[in-house]
């Protein structure tokens, strides 16, 4: 048995379980509402994604700081920018959520590779103070032949290098599926990151249901052991979004292949438990599924339709 905040587990057999009376003391008076949003196009600005998200209705968005191969950033258009504040506070939204490119790797064999990723993502965490108190999610990378340890330490000294007192940008380290060299793919790899970054209190975790899946973590018939998990190697108060994904993958497989909501390895029950867990329904859901627009209002209602306020 063990307390997070107020909220008591307990062990039954293998797993864990706990009592939904006891919500952190934090919690309380917080989850009015799902917050959920999806990933869109932030081609047509600031402006036009925040409508965009209100039309699904959506109370966040995550989108691409740059095109997603990694090339130059568009200039900031501080009216748009404005404008879109103003949006958001009318609208009561949660912080939005930048995602670095896919092609980013800090960990890579290549120095060039390695000072590319270093020059995007400080730049990116630059155009971040444009919309505070957001968050910037990225993929830690992968080692390509030269381990986990070493593939660790390149991550953490790339962070050393970016991060700054005055940054106001939660930036959030993503639970992996561990295939091929990815390093992230367990929760202690992440602990380990994160405790070589010397501004730690700057850094958290985005968990990805379909990667932790993958990855081999039963959060179909054992999310609260998951969590326990998760607690006892990182901490909980680390967890500051979650990537709301089906799978198409067998648990375990290592693949990192997302389905919609519902339709895939994980099911509607284990994404409702996922979204009403007293441990994780404060928090923003980002769905990454393979649709558009009108798909992801679907899932929207869906899900809003299955939370128990």
């Amino acid at each position: 048995m063990f307390h997070y905040g107020q909220a008591l587990f307990y062990k039954i057999g293998t797993g864990y379980n706990v009592y939904v009376d006891f919500i952190p003391e934090y919690l309380e008076g917080v989850v009015e509402m799902l917050h959920i949003g999806c990933h869109l196009s932030a081609s047509g600005g600031y402006m036009h994604i925040g409508k965009e998200a209100l039309s699904i209705g959506a109370d966040t968005f995550q989108f691409f700081t740059r095109n997603p191969r990694g090339g130059k950033a568009k200039d900031m258009n501080i009216e748009d920018v404005t404008s879109f504040l103003a949006l958001a506070c009318e609208n009561h939204f949660v912080p939005i959520m930048a995602h670095a490119p896919y092609t980013l790797n800090p960990c890579s064999a290549d120095a060039r590779v390695k000072e590319f990723a270093l020059e995007v993502m400080a730049d990116d965490l630059l155009r971040m103070e444009y919309t505070p108190n957001s968050y910037y999610n990225f993929h830690p990378g992968s080692h390509v032949g030269q381990g986990i340890e070493a593939g660790i330490v390149l991550i953490a000294d790339l962070l050393n290098k970016i991060l700054r007192l005055e940054h106001t940008t939660l930036v959030l380290l993503e639970t992996m599926s561990g295939k091929g060299s990815e390093v992230g793919g367990t929760f202690e790899q992440l602990r380990q990151i994160i405790d070589r970054v010397e501004l730690n209190e700057k850094m958290g975790v985005c968990l990805d249901t379909c990667h932790v899946h993958d990855a081999g973590y039963d959060i179909v018939n054992d999310l609260d052991g998951v969590l326990f998990e998760f607690d006892t190697v990182i901490g909980l108060e680390r967890l500051h979004a979650v990537h709301l994904n089906d799978s198409k993958n067998a648990f375990g497989s290592r693949k990192d292949r997302h389905e919609k909501i519902g339709q895939g390895e994980l099911g509607l029950s284990t994404i409702t438990n996922i979204i009403n867990h007293p441990l994780l329904c404060h928090l923003p859901f980002f769905l990454e599924t393979p649709n558009e627009l009108d798909g992801y209002a679907e899932e929207i209602n869906l899900l809003r339709g299955a939370f128990r306020e």
